[in-house]
């Protein structure tokens, strides 16, 4: 079996690796680069768990909803190279002032990740790299209409349906797994909403897109975060928590 990452399997237990299905957060990471002034954005532990447990150094990762760039600074962090896609142009300009392409480079594109056009340009940046795929994908999506991030009318966060949204969903899976080296891993973290008195689980559907695309379900991991905003005054209600699904390809 091959090994994707750089962890000794001999003393794995003294490694920063959490190997529960259930991640207690006590607290965002506001270290480094992290300042968590984008609301939306995801605590920095999700990201640095995945490229821990999947990738080497110098193995490339890519997001295509990089937003406040979470993902790219933990990239940065653990000596990786990083590929991101984002709508929004401002948060593009923002990020490219701020990632360090010293040593290991991040790129990030502006663009709509559904189109497959925009991947052209992630294809241009690997070959200019010498690198033939992406080694991890970490989704990160709007949670539908839950937060407005911008008037695109292209934004995951302004569609009319969910129907809209899974297929415009389901298009940025078919267009990261064309540039993922095979068997290796994507992983969606999404959580879930609520509206007009009904319980929609996001995760699980997005769930079934990846799983209808040929993916295979490797794991179902729960975040828990106890300051979160959201759930203030509400913790009997703490077993509704961000859901990240682990998939790899085939």
């Amino acid at each position: 079996m091959p090994i994707f990452n750089d962890l000794n399997l001999n003393n794995w237990k003294d490694s920063e690796i959490w190997t529960d299905s259930l991640w207690l957060i006590p607290e965002r990471d506001k270290t480094g680069k992290h300042d968590g002034f984008y609301h939306g954005n995801f605590v920095p532990q999700i990201p640095r768990q995945l490229i821990l447990r999947y990738t080497k150094k110098n193995d490339v990762i890519f997001d295509p909803f990089v937003g406040s760039g979470t993902t790219a600074y933990e990239a940065e962090s653990l000596s990786r190279h990083f590929i991101g896609i984002d709508i929004q142009e401002a948060l593009v300009e923002k990020l490219k002032s701020r990632v360090d392409n010293n040593k290991y480079f991040s790129e990030i594109i502006l663009g709509d990740s559904a189109k497959e056009l925009v991947y052209d340009k992630v294809n241009e940046i690997l070959e200019k790299q010498k690198k033939k795929n992406i080694n991890l994908a970490i989704l990160h999506p709007p949670y539908a209409d839950i937060i407005k991030f911008s008037d695109s009318k292209d934004d995951l966060s302004n569609v009319k349906s969910l129907k809209e949204f899974l297929d415009k969903f389901a298009e940025v899976l078919k267009n990261t797994i064309k540039i993922l080296e095979n068997g290796r891993y994507l992983a969606i973290i999404i959580g879930d909403k609520y509206s007009a008195g009904q319980w929609i689980p996001l995760s699980f559907y997005c769930m079934n897109e990846a799983q209808k695309l040929g993916l295979t379900l490797k794991s179902v991991i729960i975040k828990n975060m106890a300051g979160n905003r959201a759930k203030q005054n509400k913790e009997a209600i703490w077993r509704v928590a961000q859901n990240t699904l682990g998939f790899v390809t085939q």
